[in-house]
């Protein structure tokens, strides 16, 4: 199953904003800078997780987001849920199949899809946040040589 780009950048942003010191914010400039996103689609992502309470959003020069609850009450499944338009692999009615009715392959990929949100319903954010050093350094790599050099002198 392959995931939009809209589900994708909402599961990025909540992934950097979780790596924030509690209580900080984040601009929506710096998250799309981290992982090369759209500005305008970013800002779109951002404001579907604000309203659906994922985000909390303060606009203007001293605004940011961060996350609106707790990140182990942040299901991965339901965000995939809430942005994906459609979780059905395939639409037997969409184009005219001659096997539609008879074909057994509808059933087996909705099963999949089943499997598939069912393993992503077993983990919330706080899983793929269990350390920080290590994605921070993934994104900010700059970071952690300023700070060895720090630790150093």
């Amino acid at each position: 199953m392959q995931l939009t780009r809209h589900t994708d950048f909402a599961l990025r942003t909540l992934l950097y904003v979780g790596l924030q010191p509690e209580g900080e914010r984040v601009s929506v400039t710096e998250i799309g800078r981290q992982f090369n996103m759209s500005h305008n689609h970013l800002i779109k992502v951002v404001h579907k997780l604000g309203s659906l309470g994922y985000l909390d959003t303060v606009r203007g020069k001293n605004g940011g987001v961060m996350l609106g609850k707790p990140a182990e009450s942040i299901v991965i499944g339901q965000v995939v849920t809430d942005f994906e338009t459609t979780l059905c692999p395939i639409d037997c009615e969409q184009v005219a199949c001659p096997i539609a009715g008879s074909c057994q392959l509808f059933g087996v990929l909705n099963k999949a899809t089943r499997a598939f949100m069912a393993v992503l319903n077993e983990y919330t954010l706080a899983d793929f946040l269990k350390k920080p050093d290590f994605l921070m350094q993934r994104l900010l790599p700059s970071v952690e040589i300023t700070e060895q050099a720090a630790n150093h002198s």
